[in-house]
């Protein structure tokens, strides 16, 4: 498999998410959640017109390209102009949302002054392994890919007019495919359709369905029914009908006043706000409400360990922007959901899991996973108001709170032989040396040891929970002493811890000297996750002297001459040289806090010209081409733009 690290754009809609490059090269189609499976090892498309070779939609010297997205949906555009035969092919790319279809609708002009003879082909391969081998059949004008588990079937109201099941890669690019088996054991297969005489000025049309099946849970008989009734569909109509989805969709969810758009920028900025709208629902998963970082960009462990999982720290950010833009079904269903399922025995959240709460591979140990989660969820109930969403969430965040405590005491060097929960923990991670908790890594995923971060997400989730019984303590004054008590109990406990972070970050992470912030207890490196004291987790008031002193610092050392931030000093990640989107917009929320919203906006101004012409966040943005250059459709990124964008300049978005 080829590395395809830019996802350009992105649709979806029911159970399938698919990627693209901006030549309109599908890349990706992730069935049946937003992060597994992914089917596609290539999918490439192309003409032969006359006596040519294949000319392939995606790639060839005379083709030029223009895409874009039908306004405020997840309707894809791409046309493609061939200019040495003057063929027009506009490609419209969308996925039903009744239907696990993706629908590939094509529409070839003659613009030339002769007739020209088309022919249209597709060469698909899946990704396949020894235990999971894929297979193909060509049965009642249907191309089957299958493997154990799931069938893609290809297929258009026209008949297939040839095709090849073994060895295509030889010959396709003659543009000619000839084979006489229906049935083969290759992963890659090609059809081919006639779409026949266009005379010049004359357009026609051509479809393409690919149905994707979930073998264990549709019967082969239930399979051909629905293939009959796609068929049958009005592709018109579809059209329109998905169209009218979206657009309302996106009616229904904004939550504040978009800008008159009579300027560039302000059309920019109104495309980015609906573009984030757009993407939400296209990374998390209906059933749990766990939200994947981002369509998957490195198979191949290339670059990084992979972005296509759900982080329960990325989700809470992800989840408060649902909130601000009215999906808060979609955030209880995180909370309700997702966290109760993946959270550990010991009350822990580990680093990362798929969408559907399944643990995924992992390299390390985060503490702010876990309290993250508690200050999420009473952040969620202070948006919705809904006391039986906290009463159903309390005890898991309670559970989480006590391993906090652990955490707190291993780093406090506190023991009680008397708290049996906590010593069987800690015999669970016996080391060699000492019974504690292996050593956190910091939000970065990068450094171990104790983090400012960390510990500010900790004091936190205590702040959180306090705030929780406090909407319960009338109930249980009437009806239950005893939990008042254990409450009363748990409460000081977590006033001791409160005391206990601020001193210990005075004493470790503080440099009287410069009078600043450091971001672990190792060194000096200037880290914008120093901003988490502030916003989102307020351990300070913004405008005391160390935390100006320490804004003065991330000014002068991860300001790029953009006006981007990078994340650290020193970030070695992707040659480190790049501003992040994540780190720009954490300033922004910043200075909304403190009012000087000039700066803010020009924070937000930077995001919005470096996001791509369609108004996608890359993670990271190259400071000469002012473009994404790694990972496109960030979810935290779009959250902290929803965040930041998303209420007054006077009043914390957070």
């Amino acid at each position: 498999m080829k590395n395809k690290y830019f996802n350009d754009a992105i649709i979806g809609g029911k159970d399938i998410t698919a990627s693209y490059t901006k030549k309109g090269e599908l890349l990706r189609v992730m069935y049946n959640t937003p992060d597994f499976r992914q089917f596609l090892d290539f999918f490439h498309t192309g003409v032969k017109i006359n006596d040519s070779c294949i000319i392939y939609l995606h790639e060839d010297q005379n083709n030029k390209y223009n895409q874009y997205y039908t306004e405020d949906t997840n309707v894809l555009n791409t046309e493609i102009e061939n200019t040495y035969f003057n063929l027009k092919i506009k490609q419209t790319d969308f996925v039903s949302i009744k239907n696990s279809v993706l629908i590939k609708r094509y529409i070839l002009k003659n613009n030339n002054i002769i007739d020209l003879n088309v022919n249209f082909l597709i060469h698909s391969k899946l990704l396949s392994n020894p235990n999971n081998m894929v297979g193909s059949k060509i049965e009642n004008n249907v191309l089957m890919q299958y493997s154990h588990n799931n069938t893609m079937c290809m297929f258009s109201k026209n008949n297939i007019n040839a095709h090849q099941l073994n060895d295509t890669e030889n010959n396709i690019g003659s543009g000619v495919i000839n084979d006489k088996d229906y049935i083969g054991m290759s992963a890659d297969s090609s059809i081919n359709y006639e779409v026949g005489l266009i005379k010049p000025g004359e357009s026609k049309e051509l479809t393409i369905f690919m149905y994707f099946v979930d073998n264990e849970k549709i019967s082969q008989e239930e399979m051909w029914k629905n293939i009959e009734n796609i068929k049958k569909q009005d592709i018109s109509h579809e059209q329109i009908s998905i169209e009218k989805h979206w657009k309302k969709y996106v009616k229904d969810h904004i939550n504040i006043n978009l800008k008159e758009e009579n300027s560039e920028y302000n059309k920019k900025f109104n495309k980015v706000y609906k573009r984030s709208i757009l993407l939400f629902p296209l990374l998390t998963n209906r059933e749990t409400g766990g939200v994947a970082a981002a369509v998957e960009v490195d198979e191949n462990l290339s670059q990084c360990g992979r972005y296509g999982y759900c982080w329960p720290r990325d989700a809470v950010f992800i989840t408060r922007a649902f909130d601000k833009v009215k999906m808060t079904k979609e955030s209880e269903k995180f909370y309700k959901i997702f966290c109760k399922n993946t959270q550990s025995k010991n009350g822990m959240w580990e680093q990362r899991f798929y969408t559907d709460g399944r643990l995924a591979p992992c390299w390390g140990y985060q503490i702010d996973e876990t309290a993250g989660v508690i200050y999420g969820a009473y952040e969620h109930y202070k948006e919705t108001k809904d006391k039986k969403f906290l009463k159903d969430v309390l005890k898991m965040c309670e559970n989480a709170v006590k391993f906090l405590f652990i955490y707190m005491d291993n780093i406090l060097n506190l023991h009680d032989d008397s708290d049996i929960v906590k010593n069987e923990i800690e015999k669970t991670y016996h080391t060699e040396n000492r019974n504690k908790l292996p050593v956190s890594y910091d939000l970065w995923e990068m450094n171990e040891g104790i983090h400012l971060y960390s510990l500010a997400s900790i004091y936190s989730a205590f702040d959180s929970i306090i705030k929780m019984y406090e909407v319960f303590k009338p109930e249980y004054e009437e009806k239950n002493r005893l939990k008042l008590e254990s409450i009363n109990k748990i409460e000081k406990k977590i006033e001791f811890y409160k005391k206990e972070i601020k001193k210990y970050i005075d004493e470790n992470m503080y440099n009287a000297k410069e009078n600043t912030l450091k971001r672990n207890t190792k060194d000096e490196i200037t880290d914008i996750s120093m901003l988490g004291t502030i916003i989102p987790f307020k351990i300070y008031n913004p405008k005391e002297k160390r935390i100006i002193n320490t804004i003065e610092k991330i000014n002068m050392t991860l300001r790029t001459y953009t006006g981007g931030y990078l994340r650290f000093e020193g970030d070695h990640y992707r040659e480190g040289k790049s501003p992040w989107s994540i780190a720009t917009l954490w300033m922004a929320l910043y200075y909304k806090e403190i009012k000087e919203n000039k700066k803010a906006e020009e924070c937000i101004k930077f995001i919005v010209e470096s996001s791509n012409e369609h108004g996608l966040i890359g993670e990271q943005i190259n400071n000469q081409t002012m473009q994404p250059n790694w990972v496109i459709g960030l979810a935290w990124a779009h959250a902290m733009f929803v965040l930041g964008t998303g209420l007054p300049a006077n009043k914390n978005s957070f």
